[in-house]
C-alpha cells in the first residue's frame, strides 16, 4: 500500500468501528462528537448528506480535538477538495468514478473509494487504492462475498459498511482482510434528534468493550 493508504489503515484500525454520521442540525455536531469520544469512539465519518455537513465537521475539528474527523459520501473531485479545505483527516466514498479515483490519487488526503465488485476493486487498485470501502456490505453478498474477493486479491483490505450493526460487527471484524467496520447504529437518528447523548455514550462503551480491533 502507498504511504497514504497505510496511514488510513492505521487510523481506521485504531477506531475499529467508524460511526457514519448524518448531521441534520449544526447544533448537534459538537455534543454528538463529545458523546462518541466519551464512549471510546474517536474516529468519525461525517457524511456529506446534509447542508450542514461541512460546517458540522469543522465545528467538531475545532471543538473536539480528541476526535479524528473524516468526510464520507465524497462523490466527486469538488467534494474531495472541500474535505481537504477543512483539514479532514481522511475521505471515504460510497463508490468511485474514474475522475474521482484520479483526483484522489493526486490528493494528499488519505482516501478509501467504495467498491462492491471485483471489477470496481481492480479499478481502485489500478489507481493505488488497496484499502477500499466495501459497500453496501450485506446487500452485496456479505461476508461470503468478501471472502470471495480475498482469493484473487490477497493484498486488498476493506472497511465494510452497509447493513452492519451490533449483532454482526464482530463477525465482520474477525475477517483477516477487514481493518474496521462502519455503521450508524452507534448514533441512532432518534437519539441525535432528542439529544440523548448519554445513551449514545453508553452504546459506544458497550461496543468498544465487546469488539476487538481488526
Amino acid at each position: 500500500m502507498t504511504k497514504k493508504q497505510e496511514e488510513l489503515a492505521a487510523l481506521l484500525q485504531s477506531g475499529c468501528v467508524i460511526p457514519v454520521l448524518t448531521i441534520e442540525r449544526l447544533a448537534d455536531a459538537v455534543p454528538l462528537a463529545r458523546a462518541l469520544v466519551a464512549g471510546g469512539v474517536r474516529v468519525l465519518e461525517v457524511t456529506l448528506r446534509t447542508l450542514v455537513a461541512l460546517p458540522a465537521a469543522k465545528a467538531i475539528i475545532a471543538d473536539v480535538p480528541e476526535a479524528v474527523v473524516g468526510i464520507g459520501t465524497i462523490l466527486n473531485a469538488d467534494d474531495l477538495a472541500r474535505a481537504e479545505d477543512i483539514d479532514a483527516r481522511f475521505g471515504i466514498s460510497p463508490g468511485a468514478t474514474p475522475e474521482l479515483l484520479k483526483a484522489a490519487a493526486a490528493s494528499s488526503l488519505p482516501f478509501a473509494p467504495g467498491i462492491a465488485t471485483a471489477s470496481e476493486l481492480m479499478q481502485a487498485m489500478a489507481h493505488g487504492f488497496h484499502l477500499t470501502k466495501f459497500f453496501p456490505a450485506e446487500q452485496s453478498g456479505g461476508i461470503k462475498a468478501l471472502r470471495g474477493l480475498a482469493g484473487p486479491f490477497p493484498d486488498a483490505r476493506f472497511c465494510p459498511t452497509g447493513g452492519i450493526g451490533e449483532a454482526n460487527a464482530a463477525a465482520w471484524l474477525a475477517e483477516p482482510n477487514v481493518v474496521a467496520v462502519g455503521g450508524s447504529w452507534l448514533c441512532p437518528a432518534a437519539d441525535i434528534r432528542s439529544g440523548n447523548w448519554a445513551d449514545i455514550t453508553a452504546m459506544c462503551e458497550r461496543a468498544m468493550k465487546s469488539l476487538k480491533p481488526a
